[in-house]
């Protein structure tokens, strides 16, 4: 498929991490030096409605709820957590649609078991890879010649690529959209921000470990969503605290394997200490830890998901980790982060609604304020 006519309404020749003209920090901030539209963009010449926006709005407009998967750091289970939430909403009952905003790292086909499917067009629009009839899936993955190929594009050409997937994806009707962004806060963080701002998203799940090094980072993450107006669903936990039952670990004496052999000596002198349980923490908390950085910056925390190694399986075989491993050790934890998730998802829905029907009465009721009135 040929995404070299992507545009995001961004110069090509704009530098790097252009802000792009309709903000109104274009051509003030650090990014904009020596960019040869500099002036134009800080006279505000280029600040015009960009139709982009209309157009992602008519298009997810049958969309009930948009969440953002975000995280300041890589490799902390972003993209795990977003497929696994959208496995388990769509066992809730929920159309689903997954949409892979992560362009140089496009780790969610695998994650579903979608590897070597292609993207297919028609009179509508791009149509979504299909897990199942509740699952659907937009990403890059799907659209590269090889797995392995990579994908080398400037800040322009990704952000082009970000807006032709909200604004020509067909999805149809979905109770739920799950967008996994890229780590940090980059321009096409900022990209998603301005093309979703008329579509009324719900807000973002934000994902971390519990160490300093990746705190560190989504601080930064929730100072971003504050500043660009994102409402933060929630802070998980990822890696925390967990446990496995003795008999899942090994044992070894230099290069060899002598697992067999302290089994077959527990079983013989003490059989009851096979049934006991391993703690292990494998990345200690720093300071309060994400528990603490939540209620610092006022956001709700979602839950702790423990490191279990069966979750890690069910990504490499693509699958629901619910499904698979439903008695494993993150299972518990996990489900009870995706109920709480929908609950306040949903709940603000109700709520909404409400007070629509508040502010715009009936027409019966219309008539007996007249009639008061007369």
């Amino acid at each position: 498929m040929d995404l070299s006519g992507a545009s995001s309404g961004i110069p090509e020749n704009a530098n790097q991490n252009c802000v792009g003209p309709q903000s109104t920090e274009a051509g003030k901030v650090s990014a904009c030096a020596g960019c040869p539209n500099q002036s134009a963009c800080a006279s505000g010449a280029g600040r015009t409605e960009d139709p982009a926006l209309k157009q992602v709005t008519d298009r997810l407009a049958q969309v009930r709820h948009k969440i953002l998967v975000l995280s300041g750091k890589g490799g902390v289970g972003k993209s795990t957590f977003a497929c696994q939430l959208a496995f388990t909403l769509a066992a809730k009952g929920k159309q689903v649609g997954l949409l892979d905003l992560d362009i140089c790292g496009p780790s969610v086909p695998r994650m579903l078991g979608l590897t070597g499917q292609e993207v297919h067009q028609s009179s509508t629009g791009w149509s979504p890879v299909y897990v199942s009839d509740l699952l659907g899936v937009m990403s890059i993955g799907f659209m590269l010649p090889g797995q392995d190929d990579a994908v080398i594009w400037r800040g322009p050409r990704k952000n082009g690529l970000i807006r032709q997937f909200l604004t020509d994806v067909d999805w149809g009707q979905l109770d739920y959209l799950v967008i996994d962004t890229p780590p940090g806060t980059s321009d096409e963080h900022i990209s998603i921000v301005q093309y979703l701002k008329g579509c009324a998203a719900d807000g973002a799940v934000v994902v971390t470990t519990p160490q300093e090094v990746a705190m560190a980072d989504v601080r930064k993450e929730l100072s971003f969503c504050s500043k660009t107006g994102i409402r933060v669903l929630g802070l998980v936990e990822n890696m925390a605290a967990s446990s496995l039952p003795l008999t899942e670990l090994t044992f070894q004496d230099g290069a060899e394997d002598r697992t067999e052999e302290v089994f077959a000596v527990l079983r013989q002198v003490a059989p009851q200490l096979l049934d006991l349980k391993v703690s292990f923490n494998p990345f200690p908390a720093f300071g309060e830890g994400p528990q603490g950085m939540a209620q610092k910056f006022g956001v709700p925390f979602l839950g702790k998901v423990p490191l279990d190694p069966n979750l890690l399986k069910a990504c490499e075989a693509g699958g629901s980790f619910l499904s698979l491993y439903p008695n494993s050790t993150a299972a518990r934890p996990l489900g009870l982060i995706v109920e709480k998730l929908v609950n306040t998802v949903e709940l603000a829905e109700l709520v909404q609604n409400a007070e629509k029907k508040k502010v715009e009465p009936t027409d019966g009721s219309m008539d007996i304020q007249q009639d008061v009135q007369t």
